[in-house]
């Protein structure tokens, strides 16, 4: 997503654990736009970080645009077979980091009167998931809710957007060998994703096909269904 939306013309603040890999992107990204990128660590389930990099952010660009909420864990195992620490740790980064990235930008955007808010949420979040899946797919309808319940809100001058990937290879899933139905690269999936965002559209699944048919059977088919489909 930073390489594309520089690409698009936006300056970036990227924050992420590991700031090599960071400064790397940046540095990358500098010499192949020329746009500005800034860089600074954070771990999201860290709550005092989060709103101090936010509020360095925005008082170095003095404004804030946009803040896409993406950081996330797929660790999962069913529950009640001894791996509730995994489980923990995947709720702890994708909802509770997501609810302390949605209050230190909206503190921004409030003061400001404006901005975009991105939540990252899944396909999974439309349905209850089974096993390994099952805090996961909760944490991910977490995340939309938090997104509904702002839009809702109407807050003077904010959007709020939520989009909702499908199976996109990434580093979350490059350790599984088997051929994914659906499953699309890196760069076609954020694509999708990156014109669902700018287009500020509330609600996006990505990339469209097959994902919005398969999202309109998932909210009405049978749970019997579901199972057998995931």
């Amino acid at each position: 997503m930073a390489r594309q939306f520089a690409a698009l013309g936006h300056d970036l603040a990227l924050c992420a654990r590991r700031t090599d890999r960071l400064d790397a992107l940046a540095a990358e990204i500098r010499a192949a736009t020329g746009r500005r990128v800034e860089t600074a660590a954070l771990d999201v389930t860290d709550a005092e970080a989060v709103p101090a990099v936010f509020a360095r952010f925005a008082e170095s660009f003095g404004t804030l645009d946009r803040v896409v909420v993406n950081a996330g864990l797929g660790k999962g195992a069913p529950l009640g077979t001894g791996r509730a620490d995994v489980n923990r740790e995947t709720a702890m980064t994708n909802f509770v980091g997501a609810l302390a990235q949605c209050e230190a930008a909206l503190e921004v955007f409030r003061r400001q009167r404006s901005g975009h808010l991105v939540l990252v949420s899944s396909v999974s979040a439309l349905r209850g998931m089974r096993r390994s899946m099952t805090t996961y797919a909760a944490t991910k309808a977490g995340v939309a809710a938090l997104a509904e319940g702002l839009r809702s809100e109407r807050i003077p001058g904010v959007d709020v957007s939520v989009v909702y990937p499908g199976y996109i290879r990434s580093e979350m899933n490059e350790h599984v060998q088997q051929a994914t139905r659906f499953m699309v690269d890196t760069p076609t999936g954020v694509r999708s994703m990156v014109a669902a965002i700018e287009a500020r559209r509330a609600t996006a699944y990505v990339p469209a096909w097959p994902w919005v048919p398969i999202a309109l059977l998932l909210r009405v088919l049978p749970l019997p269904v579901v199972r057998r489909l995931t």
